[in-house]
């Protein structure tokens, strides 16, 4: 009998308890090892080079980020078993590093959330309705809070306060960050909150639970399609990515924008929160101290 199932649940174990792995992230894992056992004909634990490269030589059809995420899962796997004895070596080293090579987010111009914000306005100047206060409270707090899709429709029914201008959420990997929430998007889900009853579990209910992800990607689609922005262009993800863009723009610290994204590394944020390039020459310009030392030397 193959000792892989068992092996596979000790590391997930161990990715839980001890790296404190996201749902997601383990059932992820759990996929790509069990799959790479079968291929393997249940010697995964046992496998040596030459049965990871023939694995390997079987993803050529996949995109790099794919086998990047799946050969990370079996380093981590052998790693493990290294660790704690179970196998005398590691022979991750024949598996392929080709990078995540991940691409740059879509970009959503100033324009474009006028656009947006325009919209809502004109809805609630005809027919100020439940579902344009709630619609006005998801923009708010996508683009104004930068908000994971996820944590938005979750959010408890009293989860905002009257004095507290912030939130403490549980984003990925159980981490806790702190939410700076603007006044008009306080005001925004007020508005909302009152259509809500007291003892309702969620802040966006629907049915016996909370309004879906996709229910969401859908109102914000249908939303830039009647404000005259391409549908394509525009999703919770992308307003996110937008409220980052914007607040480095506009001079915003990068360490302090890691924190209120909930990134636990820099490099994601810095891939994140693109910047245009021509900005960031005239910053260079304008504000380097050898360009004033440069004048200086030329006044008479």
């Amino acid at each position: 009998m193959s000792e892989d199932p068992a092996l596979i649940d000790r590391f997930l174990e161990m990715m839980a308890a001890e790296a404190g792995a996201a749902r997601n992230t383990l059932a992820a894992y759990r996929t790509d090892l069990v799959t790479a056992s079968t291929v393997l004909h249940g010697r995964l634990g046992a496998a040596a080079p030459a049965d990871l490269q023939r694995l390997a030589g079987g993803w050529d059809e996949l995109a790099r980020s794919t086998v990047s995420r799946k050969a990370s899962a079996l380093r981590r796997f052998f790693g493990f078993l290294a660790e704690e004895g179970l196998r005398a070596d590691d022979p991750s080293d024949a598996l392929p590093r080709p990078g995540a090579g991940r691409p740059l987010p879509k970009i959503l111009g100033h324009s474009d959330v006028d656009r947006l914000f325009a919209e809502i306005e004109d809805r609630r100047a005809r027919d100020e309705t439940p579902q344009t206060l709630r619609l006005s409270a998801f923009i708010e707090l996508l683009y104004g809070s930068g908000l994971r899709a996820s944590e938005l429709v979750s959010l408890p029914r009293h989860a905002f306060r009257r004095d507290q201008p912030f939130l403490i959420l549980r984003g990925k990997g159980g981490r806790e960050r702190l939410v700076p929430v603007s006044d008009r998007a306080r005001a925004a889900v007020a508005a909302w909150a009152a259509h809500v009853a007291e003892d309702q579990p969620w802040l966006f209910p629907s049915g016996k639970s909370h309004m879906s992800r996709v229910r969401l990607f859908q109102l914000v689609k249908a939303l830039a399609a009647d404000a005259g922005v391409p549908p394509d262009r525009v999703s919770p993800h992308v307003l996110r990515h937008a409220f980052a863009t914007h607040l480095l723009e506009g001079g915003a610290d990068l360490r302090a924008l890691q924190t209120m994204l909930g990134h636990a590394d820099i490099a994601t944020t810095e891939i994140y929160t693109h910047v245009d390039s021509s900005r960031l020459i005239e910053l260079v310009n304008s504000r380097h101290p050898l360009n004033d030392a440069k004048m200086k030397r030329r006044d008479p």
